[in-house]
């Protein structure tokens, strides 16, 4: 059986951006991949629409992109992917005992400071509170 090239979907492509939804307010590292649609592709430039902030169209250098696999779009400001970029992981919170350990460590008597002491014992302090 033969298949029609018309009935085949053609593949969509995309350019990723790794994006902060918490940007703006909270905490940071809320991390999404967004999928921005290739409209054209010329020899130079890769045309793209936003997924975002409308249906703006946008383009980059087609060369840079494809010999360095991201690029830096000044004008939006944003670091976009040929390939999705992987989400980093957001680092494990110190046990109590690791925070208790460390203000240990920030004391005066041990060879800390004052700052550093009364820091450690207020992340020790707000630890302690929310378990």
């Amino acid at each position: 059986m033969t298949s029609n090239p018309a009935d085949e979907v053609a593949v969509a492509e995309f350019l990723y951006e790794l994006w902060d939804a918490n940007w703006d307010d909270g905490p940071l590292g809320n991390y999404q991949v967004l999928a921005h649609p290739i409209t054209k592709k010329t020899p130079r430039r890769i045309y793209f629409t936003y997924s975002t902030g409308g249906h703006r169209s946008g383009y980059v250098d087609r060369q840079k992109i494809e010999a360095d696999g991201e690029i830096y779009h000044g004008y939006t400001m944003r670091r976009l992917h040929l390939t999705p970029p992987e989400i980093p992981s957001r680092p494990a919170r110190p046990s109590l005992a690791e925070l208790r350990q460390a203000m240990a460590d920030a004391h005066p008597d041990r060879g800390g400071t004052d700052e550093a002491f009364i820091a450690a014992r207020q992340r020790y302090e707000r630890a302690r509170a929310s378990a």
